[in-house]
C-alpha cells in the first residue's frame, strides 16, 4: 500500500509540473533563473510533455507495478543529480531550483528504500 502511495504522489507531480511546463513555459526562469524564449519555450513545452507522459504511464492502476517504480526510481536519481549539478555546480539558480533539487532528492531516496526492500524479499 505504502508503494502505491509514493507511486501515486510522485506521478501527480510530475503530471502537474508536465502541465504547468505545457501551459505556461516561462515558468521554468523560476527553476533556472534565466529568461526562457524561442527554441526553449519549445523544448520546455516538449519536456512538459514528456513529464505528463511520465505522471500518466506510471500512475499505480491497481497495485504499485515494479516496472513504474524502477521508472519512477531512475527519474528521480537522474532528475536530483542533474538539478543538484544546476544548483550546486553553475551560475544558473532560479527560486525554485533548491525545492525542486529536495523533491526529487527525497523521493530519489524513497524509490531506493522500496526498491532494497524489495530486492530483499
Amino acid at each position: 500500500m505504502a508503494n502505491k502511495v509514493l507511486l501515486a504522489v510522485a506521478s501527480t507531480l510530475e503530471a502537474f509540473t508536465g502541465l504547468v511546463l505545457i501551459i505556461a513555459p516561462s515558468m521554468i526562469r523560476s527553476v533556472l533563473g534565466t529568461n526562457v524564449s524561442g527554441a526553449a519555450l519549445v523544448i520546455a513545452r516538449m519536456t512538459g510533455c514528456g513529464l505528463l507522459l511520465i505522471g500518466v504511464a506510471c500512475w499505480p492502476r491497481v497495485e504499485a507495478n515494479l516496472l513504474r517504480l524502477l521508472a519512477m526510481l531512475i527519474y528521480n536519481v537522474l532528475a536530483t543529480v542533474y538539478l543538484g549539478y544546476l544548483r550546486f555546480g553553475s551560475e544558473s539558480v532560479g527560486k525554485l531550483l533548491l525545492p525542486a533539487f529536495a523533491v526529487h532528492a527525497v523521493l530519489a531516496i524513497l524509490f531506493i528504500g522500496v526498491w532494497f526492500k524489495h530486492l530483499s524479499t
